[in-house]
């Protein structure tokens, strides 16, 4: 939890600009909804040219789908202000306007995720959550913090 997958086409991102949008969505989910850095996940995938269509006819111009999961249980203000600081983050670091800007957030139960090899609790559990891992995974955890 979260992961975010961006799918571009269309645009090059560059090494900077993937790291740029890695941090702003790690920042800006973060900043939203109070869960630790640790847990965002950001995964790259470009489409190969031609294999864009839209309305069954090839897309031309530069795309960014970002496709959010994320834990279930927050409310519908939070995840508009959520979608609304990616929307600015992707516009910023990618180039891009923000009718070229694709964002979807999907809310998945936490009993039905593992990560790090344990079911993830609920929103507000995540310091017992933590407490029950291994210390040599509490590290490596807290260094990805800074």
């Amino acid at each position: 939890m979260p992961t975010y997958t961006v799918t571009y086409s269309n645009a090059k991102l560059s090494d900077v600009q993937m790291e740029n949008i890695a941090q702003a969505i790690t920042k800006t989910h973060n900043a939203c909804t109070g869960a630790n850095t640790y847990f965002a996940q950001v995964i790259f995938q470009e489409t190969p040219a031609g294999k864009h269509f839209m309305g069954g006819k090839p897309v031309h111009d530069g795309q960014i789908f970002l496709h959010g999961q994320i834990r279930a249980g927050r409310p519908p203000e939070l995840k508009e202000k959520l979608i609304l600081a990616m929307r600015e983050a992707l516009i910023k670091s990618s180039g891009l306007s923000k009718d070229q800007i694709w964002i979807y957030i999907v809310d998945l139960v936490p009993a039905q995720m593992i990560e790090y090899g344990e079911i993830l609790p609920i929103s507000g559990k995540e310091n017992e959550w933590f407490a029950s891992l291994s210390a040599d995974l509490q590290a490596k955890l807290k260094a990805l913090e800074k």
